[in-house]
């Protein structure tokens, strides 16, 4: 069994309403990332001086060494960044979410009192501001539940959201593990999201990388307010028109105390915010509001996903979407199934290609399985279930004496011509068009009839299939 593990699908076409609170058409979530003494320091233990997200852009570790200005630029975010922007926010009335990074709670006492008094959730931004990609598993436990440990005697309660950010691939599973109640390791969408982990269904808020003040310490990045301001305008106006229509959305923003906490940057951030605040439906939520409303109006839903089901199950549920024709429901269970093919169009699409690859005899097996059009077997009430419900919803079930002769003698006339009975989904089309279709079809050569029908057996499995699933 092949399986392909990335979710490509997420929700889908067809979004949930998120259904937030007062009916706001947008959430905005801001989060401040406090990084400040817990990054790469030789005084921290480390073996290198920090290199990332600061003002010297492509700045490179100094093995061995302290970096005196790395570390003062780090430090103007706790003693000056911090406070400039717990001053525009307690100021605005705008809650945050903070990513405290244990170690650097620990070395900041009066931030984190700021913090708590101004009602911010400190959710966990790791142990130590460091990279965990090459990190071994078991060390990446150990230090997840030292992060929880000092966070808790630091703030004197657990964290309840996580993000490591330089993340291994182990990070999630493991904060999965250690109990929270939402994880932000990824970038994935704009709106929550369960993902099963182990027996545990785990909710995903995701985080941005592009509504971030990051981009001023990156190539390419922000040079300027302005480009910040008019980024993350452009961001809340698409996803606020999307709300107007019904398809509300999440906007997430990463702030970073030595980063926009400079003045040169400081005043985009508040035009912004003063524009998203003018706005009517706008939910400034922190993340664990997000959690707590998500767990609530969207739980988790159990219902038996096609790409983990056993073969015999996959062939049992999907055996009959094509008539009769239960091997290709067993050759498409041999693909490479993901949760991309746990909704409607994924298994028409697994079923589609396995009819698709077979053989034209097996093709034609496929469709000399399908029954008359309101043919001797309907008449005898031998259809299957599927093929009895589409033809009396096309109205074939209650057909005049006429009527009836008049699909016998085409019937006969088309599989005598053909070799295979006339195919068409019913449910795109009414008695009269079926008729129609019926007489135009039946005069063309074999092989444009052959190719017909069978685009017709793959639409048919398609609504089949929509009765099914997602």
């Amino acid at each position: 069994m092949t399986r392909y593990i990335r979710d490509m699908r997420g929700h889908g076409p067809d979004a949930p309403d998120p259904r937030w609170p007062g009916g706001a058409k947008i959430a905005v979530q801001i989060v401040l990332n406090y990084e400040e003494g817990g990054e790469n320091c030789i005084l921290h233990g480390d073996a290198a001086s920090e290199a990332f997200l600061s003002e010297i852009v492509g700045a490179a570790q100094w093995p061995g060494q302290r970096h005196w200005n790395m570390e003062s630029i780090y430090e103007y975010g706790a003693r000056a960044g911090f406070w400039r922007l717990h001053r525009l926010f307690t100021g605005m009335g705008i809650p945050l979410t903070v990513y405290g990074v244990a170690t650097a709670l620990a070395r900041n006492p009066e931030q984190v009192r700021a913090m708590q008094v101004a009602g911010w959730e400190i959710a966990s931004h790791g142990l130590k501001w460091v990279e965990h990609k090459d990190m071994p598993e078991e060390e990446e436990r150990a230090q997840i539940a030292e992060a929880i440990r000092l966070h808790t005697e630091v703030t004197g309660d657990g964290p309840r959201g996580w993000y490591t950010g330089r993340c291994s691939e182990n990070t999630v599973a493991l904060a999965a593990e250690a109990g929270m109640d939402y994880i932000s390791d990824t970038y994935a969408d704009d709106l929550p999201y369960w993902v099963k982990i182990a027996d545990k269904d785990q909710l995903i808020i995701p985080y941005t990388l592009d509504c971030n003040d990051m981009r001023f310490a990156t190539p390419q990045g922000f040079n300027s307010g302005d480009q910040f301001f008019a980024y993350l305008k452009d961001s809340f106006d698409a996803l606020y028109a999307e709300g107007e229509a019904g398809q509300a959305k999440m906007l997430s923003i990463g702030l970073h105390c030595r980063l926009i906490g400079r003045p040169g940057r400081v005043m985009a951030l508040k035009r912004f915010l003063d524009y998203a605040a003018g706005q009517e439906g706008v939910w400034f939520a922190r993340r664990i509001d997000i959690a707590d409303h998500w767990a609530q109006e969207h739980p988790p839903v159990e219902r038996p996903l096609p790409s983990q089901m056993s073969r015999e199950d996959f062939v049992a549920a999907y055996g009959g979407i094509f008539e009769h024709s239960p091997w290709i429901a067993e050759r498409a269970w041999g693909l490479e199934l993901g949760p991309a093919h746990d909704c409607a169009a994924g298994v028409h699409n697994a079923l589609a290609r396995a009819f698709r690859s077979a053989s034209r005899d097996e093709r034609l097996g496929v469709l000399r399985a399908h029954p008359d059009l309101a043919g001797k077997l309907a008449a005898a009430g031998r259809l299957t279930a599927e093929s009895t419900s589409e033809q009396a919803g096309a109205g074939l079930n209650m057909l005049t004496d006429e009527e009836r002769a008049d699909f016998t003698r085409l019937n006969t006339a088309y599989v005598d011509k053909h070799g295979f009975p006339f195919i068409i989904a019913v449910r795109d089309h009414d008695k009269a068009s079926i008729r129609a279709n019926f007489e135009r079809r039946i005069d063309n050569d074999t092989e444009t009839e052959f190719a017909e029908a069978c685009r017709q057996v793959e639409r048919i499995a398609e609504f089949r299939l929509m009765d099914l699933l997602p």
